[in-house]
């Protein structure tokens, strides 16, 4: 039986059965789409788990570059030497559409192309620990922007495939079957219909013929009383 209330009817029949249609055919869009995001997901996630590693073991030696050079020169030198940066950085915020999801896009640019901006103390009273330090750290910067964008984009396609998983399961397990189910309670309602039609036509007809047929002994019965006379 038929879950929704439906009329019976050959109109409700050829709408349900293009609905039915286009029901199936967005389900097989929706699981490429869902199977795309699936193989750019995975990729976006291998590489998001070789950038942090990169980025966690070069924040790591960048810290140790640092401690050396704190270890070498006073703090007072230090924190003046670090207190003014020379090279100022423009970040650009883009987006990119992957299968319908606008993922984030970011691109600097630096102010200045000296590759020697980025010490912004001068160079006679520091180490050789120091500038590694802020050369590994400046170095850092566009796998630390790479793996930025990376992570949201993991974050809004996860959300993305969630979605169209459940669209993709509503269609095959709820809509498409009750879909079916309703045609097949009003193709069988159509034949139980056709049938009765079929049936009173046929008793129609059997009504028909026996008055005829009694309507004829009548008027044969009335000639044989006439000849007689």
């Amino acid at each position: 039986m038929a879950k929704k209330q439906v009329n019976p009817t050959r109109m409700e029949l050829t709408a349900m059965k293009r609905k039915l249609i286009t029901a199936i055919r967005g389900h097989k869009l929706l699981k490429d789409k869902r199977d795309e995001l699936m193989r750019q997901f995975l990729a976006l996630v291998k590489e998001n788990k070789a950038l942090r590693e990169e980025v966690e073991e070069g924040l790591l030696r960048s810290a140790s570059n640092f401690a050396l050079a704190r270890a070498g020169i006073s703090s007072q030198i230090l924190d003046t030497g670090l207190l003014i940066s020379g090279q100022q950085i423009g970040l650009e915020v883009g987006r990119k559409n992957i299968m319908g999801v606008l993922t984030p896009s970011f691109s600097f640019k630096m102010r200045s192309m000296d590759k020697s901006s980025i010490y912004s103390y001068g160079l006679s009273f520091t180490t050789e620990d120091l500038d590694i330090a802020a050369k590994s750290m400046s170095d850092m910067l566009p796998s630390l922007l790479r793996l930025a964008e990376v992570e949201k984009s993991c974050e809004l396609m996860a959300a993305e495939i969630e979605k169209t998983r459940r669209r993709v399961n509503a269609l095959e397990y709820t809509m498409i079957p009750e879909m079916q189910e309703t045609i097949k309670y009003i193709t069988m309602k159509l034949d139980e219909n056709e049938r009765a039609n079929q049936i009173r036509l046929m008793k129609v007809k059997d009504m028909m013929l026996e008055q005829a047929h009694h309507y004829e002994e009548r008027a044969s019965g009335e000639n044989a009383d006439l000849a007689l006379e």
